[in-house]
């Protein structure tokens, strides 16, 4: 792993070069961020060829409908838990080609916080396909940002999502 810059397009660009060079390929599963890592990414200029896919799926329908989450898994958790963005994770190697995938929930805000959940808490989750075709290896990590604003949640979140796919190449 290499460090990346600070700035949200030129960490996907590093990024983007990086698995050009390991020769892996990324697919994004995201809620809270509803694309942004995604729409991050694709900013760079053929990014086409490292960027397969991205999952939006900002319910908890859209989890078990696109990525397999077990819908008890949900239901005894909750969506913003970090065994739901493991899961997420794991669903988008289930259900696409590719090498790496992240996956974010979280409470963005300003509201659906609660004291167990407050606004500004993000779990992230990155894998990496191994040998056999299963995840790998796993980077799970919480954020708690605290009530920053809606838009700064997201931002930290893409930055985390996009330094966690770096640390697995």
């Amino acid at each position: 792993m290499t460090t990346l810059p600070d700035d949200p397009v030129k960490m996907a660009a590093a990024l983007l070069e990086h698995c050009r060079a390991a020769g892996l390929t990324i697919a994004t599963a995201e809620s809270c961020t509803g694309g942004l890592i995604a729409a991050t990414l694709t900013e760079v200029p053929g990014s086409s060829d490292v960027v397969d896919r991205g999952f939006v799926t900002y319910s908890d329908a859209a989890k078990t409908a696109m990525l397999g989450v077990d819908a008890d898994l949900i239901a005894g958790e909750g969506a913003v838990s970090a065994q739901v963005a493991e899961a997420m994770a794991v669903g988008v190697l289930d259900r696409s080609p590719v090498d790496l995938a992240v996956s974010v929930t979280g409470v963005a805000g300003p509201g659906g916080g609660t004291a167990q959940k407050p606004v500004g808490l993000v779990h992230l989750c990155a894998v990496r396909r191994g040998a056999q075709g299963q995840p790998a290896e796993l980077a799970p990590v919480e954020l708690r940002l605290g009530d920053i604003g809606r838009g700064a949640v997201r931002l930290e979140a893409v930055r985390k999502a996009l330094e966690l796919l770096d640390i697995l190449i």
